[in-house]
């Protein structure tokens, strides 16, 4: 794969002028009419499509990377273009301001929420390599030296440029340009088979191991072995005459090496060919403005671990108040337990009838029919006529899981997401297993809910199924973890806007065991390239927070100086911020087979830093008031929708994580260190030893 720019530039057919609408790097919107040229293949295997163009607004030449429609319904091609623009994004933010901001395409602008998307570059600077046949000595190395600057570059970044070849080489003359930004990975990352023989080192050709930077040293040399004699090298081992040539001998010996291992870094060559080069490049990027924040963060998180931990409501873990057996029903949200004399199954024509199961002795027949009754529910004799899956009231308490956020926030399209990633086995690599609680009302859920979102169907503003108010009851599922133990999970949906303060709702809270706090991020973050997200929703930036994150905080019952309610906080809608660091980089992370606690705090610092930094303290209230908190991110669709429906259909990304996170933390997912450690990390060395306070207070006592 090349993955070259389209060379030469030529100008543009025909008169003919196309508006076009596209978001430029600031993040602003801008219409520019647009004339293009003949377009091609950039590479015969690549999927993505190039011309050449010219904004006549101001006479800027371009060069457009684009997908038909055809293409773009492959989400592995949209994949790429997304990374290709989010790699441009992220060079153009760190390098604009710097002298080597020359040595990478400049993004011009990009549309990718569309039915063809494309991204545009200004015009290329240079020649590819692959035109010239021999280059002089004195271009040689200023070449491998701009080749090693780009790749020192591109570490620092944590990121790797694969499929560098002599096509996605450019030199003016005088110094280089390169290409190819498809091919970019992440350092720590497994191989996956990318490029040509011999550009590409050999691991990589068989997707071996994990992305390092010294990958691309082995391509540099290659190209810089080619244009130095005319022909490429061998595709496993270092060239025969490679004494021959002094510039290659001298810096280049090591990079042919067939292990990433035995191969210099990007910075020891820079050194070689431009000694103190690295250094200056470290001292040239811009600092990381989320820094303070990631370490308000680390102390947020020691002062949680200081806190003594709540004690346990009562022996069984129930709420207080009620006794073993009664828990609350979904739907009237009164206490309701099992009774044998209200239970009822659906004939063929779906209308209840009153099932009397003492007279059933089979115990196989038994269960089965059990397992498809209901209950009717006369715990609120006002409340309309409702059913409780028998189930539901045989496993014990439930756990129950409420969503939390304004009406604009995604919690259905993520909800419906997230159990739609149960359903296809997504919790099985963490030891639980899945059952329907009722399997009529499961099989409506995904006729009504799934399936149409699966197809790109956006799917409509509801209040869950059967229940108005302040609690919508939405889906249950049995949950049966790696010791054999089954347990009802519910699922409810809190709507910031229907929240008032009745006993009903009050109640409720009490039962409530695990919430999930969604963020919009048009609503909390002030970035411009929100703004068309915001104006096509008629929202505004609230610098105040989710109204329904106080509401629901302001009714948990407290005991402590923190709530203890589990709890996981999800920036949702991340696909507005797939090229926003550092959502970039945790949406691009492989599901989890393992949880991982480290990783998990790792996540919820940077989640956590980008809030703080852009949104402020007010969006990160439900993580400084619950003592047990994770932060996510999360894309129910992985796009924004199109004239109702999503152009590539609804691709979830790290739906199912903050699930998991509360999983773990109500025991059902065994973590290391336990779910206390897992939510608020472990106790350092430094803060093991009591304080002179503490030890003062401990004597006291003593005596």
């Amino acid at each position: 794969m090349t993955g070259g720019p389209h060379s030469p530039l030529a100008e543009p057919d025909g008169p003919r002028r196309t508006p076009l609408a596209f978001t430029v790097p600031s993040g602003r919107r801008r219409i520019a009419p647009v004339r293009f040229g003949r377009e091609s293949r950039r590479d015969p295997l690549l999927p993505q499509r190039i011309r050449n163009g010219l904004l006549d607004d101001e006479g800027q030449q371009v060069v457009q990377v684009r997908l038909t429609a055809a293409e773009a319904a492959n989400p592995a091609a949209r994949a790429l273009l997304d990374a290709e623009t989010g790699t441009a994004l992220h060079l153009h933010r760190v390098l604009v301001d710097t002298e080597y901001a020359t040595l990478f395409p400049r993004i011009v602008g990009y549309e990718l929420d569309t039915a063809e998307p494309f991204l545009l570059y200004a015009a290329p600077r240079g020649t590819a390599a692959v035109r010239t046949h021999v280059m002089s000595a004195t271009d040689q190395r200023v070449l491998a030296r701009d080749l090693m600057l780009a790749l020192c570059l591109l570490d620092g970044q944590g990121l790797v440029l694969r499929g560098i070849s002599p096509a996605t080489v450019l030199w003016d003359g005088t110094s280089l340009q390169l290409w190819g930004l498809e091919g970019v990975a992440r350092t720590g990352r497994p191989r996956t088979r990318w490029g040509r023989a011999p550009y590409c080192p050999p691991e990589q050709r068989r997707g071996e191991g994990l992305v390092d930077s010294r990958d691309a040293v082995w391509s540099a040399a290659q190209v810089l072995y080619q244009l130095v004699t005319g022909r490429p090298g061998p595709s496993d081992r270092a060239p025969a005459d490679l004494g021959r040539h002094r510039v290659l001998a001298e810096t280049l010996r090591g990079a042919f090496a067939p292990l990433a291992a035995g191969r210099p870094t990007p910075a020891r060559l820079l050194d070689l060919l431009a000694p103190g080069a690295a250094g200056r490049i470290a001292l040239s990027v811009p600092a990381d403005e989320t820094r303070p924040h990631r370490e308000a963060f680390t102390q947020a998180l020691r002062l949680k671990r200081q806190a003594p931990a709540a004690a346990p409501r009562d022996g069984s873990g129930a709420p207080a108040g009620r006794s073993n057996g009664e828990m609350l029903c979904p739907y009237c949200l009164e206490t309701i337990q099992l009774d044998l004399t209200s239970l009822f199954v659906t004939d063929s024509k779906m209308q209840y009838q009153a099932l009397d199961p003492s007279g059933i002795s089979n115990p196989l027949r038994r269960q089965d029919i059990m397992r498809g009754a209901v209950q009717k529910c006369t715990a609120d004799p006002d409340f309309p006529e409702h059913f409780i899956p028998v189930p539901y009231l045989t496993y014990g308490r439930p756990l129950t899981v409420a969503m939390v956020g304004q009406s604009s926030t995604g919690k259905s399209h993520l909800l419906t997401q997230m159990i739609a990633e149960i359903t296809d086995g997504g919790l099985e690599p963490f030891g639980l297993q899945w059952q329907s609680v009722n399997p009529e009302q499961h099989a409506r859920f995904v006729r009504e809910r799934v399936q149409p979102l699966r197809n790109g169907k956006v799917l409509d503003h509801t209040g869950g199924l059967g229940l108005d108010g302040f609690a919508r009851f939405v889906e249950s599922l049995l949950l049966t973890d790696a010791r054999g133990q089954v347990r009802p999970v519910a699922f409810f949906d809190l709507g910031g806007e229907d929240l008032v303060r009745t006993d009903a709702a009050l109640r409720f809270l009490l039962g409530v065991d695990a919430m999930v706090f969604v963020v919009d991020p048009a609503l909390a973050l002030p970035l411009p390239h929100l703004d068309h997200a915001r104006e096509r929703w008629g929202l505004e930036v609230n610098r105040d927070g989710d109204l329904a994150f106080g509401t629901v905080l302001d009714r948990l019952p407290k005991n402590g100086p923190y709530l203890d309610v589990a709890a996981a906080m999800v920036l949702g809608k991340a696909d507005l911020l797939r090229f926003q660091p550092p959502v970039d980089r945790w949406l691009g992370e492989a599901p989890p087979t393992a949880l991982d606690a480290a990783r998990i705090r790792e996540e919820s610092r940077d989640v956590y830093g980008l809030l703080r930094h852009h949104a402020g303290q007010a969006w990160l209230r439900p993580f400084d008031t619950i003592r047990r908190c994770t932060l996510h991110v999360a894309s129910a669709t992985g796009g924004q929708e199109e004239h109702g429906r999503y152009p590539a259909g609804a691709g979830p990304r790290r739906v199912l994580e903050p699930l998991l996170s509360l999983l773990a933390m109500h025991g059902l997912i065994e973590v290391n260190g336990g779910d206390e450690e897992f939510a608020v990390g472990p106790v350092p060395a430094r803060e093991a030893e009591p304080s002179p306070e503490a030890r003062g207070a401990g004597g006291e006592e003593a005596k």
